[in-house]
């Protein structure tokens, strides 16, 4: 048989994505699925974004920019004021959602064999777009114990060598839902200016973070304004991850025409997708703020919930939607594997993503899911009511 290549054997399947078709199966045998394990809001899409589409007056629907649309850069531009990020117009590069501004960042300022320092659990997609780029995810684990707070800084030093390049965040996390603090962002910072790193900082959840204190950017640490490459995206804050909108920001000149070397090789992002996008950054301030309110209730129902099931730990979230679970049971891919191949409660049952997927390191996370607050309260009643009665049945539960 034909070979196929290497890059693509040890390509890591989805955790979020890998066990839809057994979600697919129980659906057909007439199964109740709940879908925590991916970042899908059901919370509706801003009106204006949904006029725009509807409004649609063209007679040719061609090509935009490869840098995207001018005019959404510019509304872009704007939107980032609101935040203190101080960036111009032309440092915006519009992308096919913040996955493709990940791949981009990663092929433009890594060659075969650099690495790329991130703390795990991490976005699985990290790993992913790494070895499409030839580079290597050097991981820095953190732990359920201190609620996935940065490890210590020393810990990032011991693994830097000459092959590494960067320091990839995400901030607020997925899957953790951890939100750094400013002393920490500082202590990374130290290290991206005495090495002379990038720092890559994945901020596509600013939107939602839950203590009293602001936002970071890491565009806000000073002294390494141009090694600073942000990834960003409109999926999650304005709930339209269908339109495949993110943008890249850097201050790097070199960067910059490298990234768009990329985007030129794919020719433009969506213009549909722009054109909700670019509406929907005119959305009022009280849907955001209902949005936002939303998900405070919903976090704060899940997490007590789940602290409830006996043998279920998770520290409190304090950004994005999700959080990392430790359940008691032998092998959590096994156990969502189960839940989907062999329960059902009352005709349901319960759709997560193992957390292993999200970890580099052999045998992290074996106990542990990754779960998605993004349905209504009362599908969270349901769904726990599910989980507490599947870790009862389970065979390989542990308590």
């Amino acid at each position: 048989m034909t070979k196929v290549s290497q890059r693509g054997t040890i390509m890591p399947a989805s955790p979020i994505r890998r066990l839809v078709p057994l979600a697919n199966a129980a659906k057909e045998r007439g199964i109740k699925v709940y879908h925590l394990n991916i970042g899908q809001p059901d919370v509706p899409t801003p009106q204006q974004g949904l006029d725009a589409l509807k409004h649609i007056d063209r007679k040719v629907l061609e090509y935009s920019p490869s840098e995207g649309l001018l005019s959404l850069r510019q509304k872009l531009h704007q939107y980032y004021k609101r935040f203190n990020i101080d960036v111009d117009v032309d440092d915006i590069i519009v992308t096919t959602g913040g996955s493709e501004a990940v791949l981009f960042a990663f092929l433009a300022c890594l060659d075969p064999g650099d690495e790329i320092i991130v703390p795990e659990p991490a976005y699985a997609n990290y790993m992913a777009f790494a070895i499409s780029a030839g580079a290597k995810i050097i991981t820095v684990p953190s732990s359920i114990e201190d609620g996935f707070s940065l490890p210590p800084v020393e810990e990032f030093e011991k693994l830097i060598t000459p092959k590494t390049k960067g320091i990839l965040i995400c901030n607020p996390n997925n899957p953790t839902g951890y939100l750094y603090t400013m002393k920490e962002m500082l202590q990374i910072r130290d290290l991206v200016k005495k090495y002379d790193l990038f720092l890559f900082s994945d901020e596509v959840y600013r939107e939602f973070c839950y203590t009293g204190a602001p936002y970071i950017s890491a565009f806000h640490l000073p002294g390494i304004e141009e090694q600073v490459v942000l990834i960003d995206s409109v999926s999650k804050r304005y709930n339209e991850c269908g339109i495949r909108i993110g943008a890249l920001i850097t201050k790097h000149e070199e960067l910059k025409k490298n990234v768009m070397k990329f985007c030129q090789a794919r020719l433009s992002p969506p213009l549909l997708g722009q054109i909700v996008a670019e509406a929907s950054i005119d959305t009022p301030k009280e849907y955001m703020l209902e949005t936002y309110n939303e998900y405070v209730e919903r976090r704060k129902f899940l997490i007590d919930q789940l602290n409830k099931i006996p043998g279920c730990y998770t520290p409190i979230p304090m950004g994005a939607f999700y959080t990392v679970v430790r359940l008691p049971v032998d092998d959590a891919d096994k156990f969502c594997e189960w839940c989907l191949e062999h329960f059902e409660y009352e005709g349901q049952t319960i759709f997560m993503a193992p957390a292993s997927g999200f970890y580099t390191t052999e045998g992290m996370g074996k106990n542990e899911v990754r779960m998605a607050y993004v349905l209504c309260k009362e599908e969270l009643a349901k769904a726990m009511q599910v989980l507490g009665e599947a870790l009862k049945a389970y065979p390989g539960r542990t308590i």
